[in-house]
């Protein structure tokens, strides 16, 4: 092959650049939206590894598409997995060995469980605003710049996101 005949997304500068670019958005795109950060890493990484292995067949024009495209359907996939792996670990109880009671240690891993499903339930919309906002520690008017919506709705959602957590964390007992 020519160097004409390749895609302009296999050269080694352009590909290294779209990625610099583009990683770190990828990956808060998967942690928002499923909320597993060292599973964003790692699929935001095969993501890339797929786009260079079949880098000539994809314009660089349609790389940020594709992309976000593989990363969500490894992430959806991934997911499945894990409903199959926990279901086979609900009924598997480890020993701990720290010196807490194991009613406290239970209630601590119910309240973390209720918590995440709690963020988890919130719609989409409400868990990115909420998580751009308490995790990555964005002001308002930077994510409404990055979710392309006025201040006033940021403000909204991430209201809206407190209640249904306090109302979810409320019914905890």
């Amino acid at each position: 092959m020519t160097k004409n005949s390749l895609s302009e997304t296999c050269d080694e500068i352009v590909f290294s650049n779209f990625f610099k670019k583009h990683a770190k958005s990828v990956r808060n795109f998967l942690f928002y939206k499923y909320g597993n950060k060292d599973q964003a890493e790692d699929l935001t990484q095969e993501a890339f590894i797929k786009l260079w292995q079949n880098c000539a067949a994809v314009p660089i024009e349609k790389a940020k598409s594709y992309i976000y495209t593989i990363a969500n359907n490894s992430s959806l996939n991934e997911i499945a997995h894990q409903k199959v792996v926990l279901k086979y670990q609900k009924d598997f109880s480890g020993s701990d060995k720290t010196n807490q009671s194991p009613e406290f240690i239970l209630e601590e891993k119910q309240f973390e469980n209720k918590l995440l499903k709690a963020i988890e339930n919130l719609n989409e919309t409400q868990r990115v605003a909420f998580l751009m906002h308490r995790i990555d520690g964005k002001k308002y008017s930077e994510i409404a710049l990055e979710l392309n919506i006025g201040i006033k709705a940021v403000e909204k959602r991430i209201h809206l996101a407190l209640l249904e957590l306090r109302k979810e964390i409320k019914n905890i007992k």
